[in-house]
């Protein structure tokens, strides 16, 4: 698999698990409307792990723009890989918002609710305050960031022999349990994006496809998680080389 089609997959999988669980929380006549943030949280992070075990030993795994440029800031990934990486995350993050669509059309057509079936696809604040909102933002993918370089970095030693941890498989575990606890922690406020293409890329769907009576795509906050991940991915990458020194 090219790292490419590794990345698109993987992406892909996270939206699918993680808007497919907005769906299921938020839509009417689901099995599980009403469940919760635990359960909202839950599944985003396992989520995670499945895109994780999937894209690791062929892309890394990133699949997230800002994580792709936070390394690349970092000087562990080539600049001239970014672009690629990040088409690869949108097509992915889109495939996954409409398959999403697709397998919960009849709920999507049941819920009246229009901010119900926004936020399926894209997050937003719950106290409008763009200052506020872009640094809850920033400061969740900054943890994100920060521990990806010390996954990434870090070693098993087995019999006096190191094992690279990197980003695969062993690697997905403590990436889902991050996301877990940043959404639990830190998600409350905007919902916790910290991903680009999470937002982005499902929020283009929304409003692209037929969905009845869904209202606005709300592009006026489209911004804040498109940016505000990679200005927090920044501040990480930049603090992780200072501690390098």
């Amino acid at each position: 698999m090219s790292p490419f089609i590794a990345e698109l997959i993987g992406t892909m999988l996270l939206i699918l698990m993680g808007a497919g669980v907005c769906a299921n929380v938020c839509l009417h006549k689901t099995k599980g409307n009403g469940a919760g943030w635990m359960v909202v949280t839950t599944a985003w992070a396992l989520g995670v792990f499945i895109g994780v075990v999937v894209a690791g030993p062929y892309s890394g795994a990133h699949l997230n723009p800002a994580v792709s440029i936070g390394l690349a800031i970092g000087g562990g990934f080539p600049w001239s890989n970014v672009p690629a990486y990040i088409l690869a995350q949108m097509t992915g993050a889109m495939l996954g918002a409409g398959l999403v669509w697709l397998v919960y059309k009849d709920h999507f057509d049941a819920t009246e609710d229009a901010a119900a079936k926004l936020g399926v696809f894209a997050t937003g604040a719950e106290i409008n305050n763009p200052a506020i909102n872009f640094v809850a933002e920033a400061v969740g993918t900054f943890v994100l960031m920060f521990v990806v370089f010390y996954i990434a970095n870090g070693e098993i030693v087995w019999h006096d022999t190191p094992a690279p941890i990197g980003l695969g498989s062993v690697g997905a575990i403590p990436v889902a349990f991050t996301v877990w606890v940043i959404g639990l922690s830190l998600g409350g406020p905007t919902g916790y994006a910290i991903n680009p293409a999470r937002d982005l890329a499902p929020r283009i769907m929304h409003a692209i496809l037929p969905i009845k009576g869904k209202g606005s795509s709300r592009w006026e906050y489209a911004w804040i998680p498109a940016l505000a991940p990679i200005a927090g991915a920044a501040i990480a990458a930049a603090l992780h080389c200072f501690l390098q020194i």
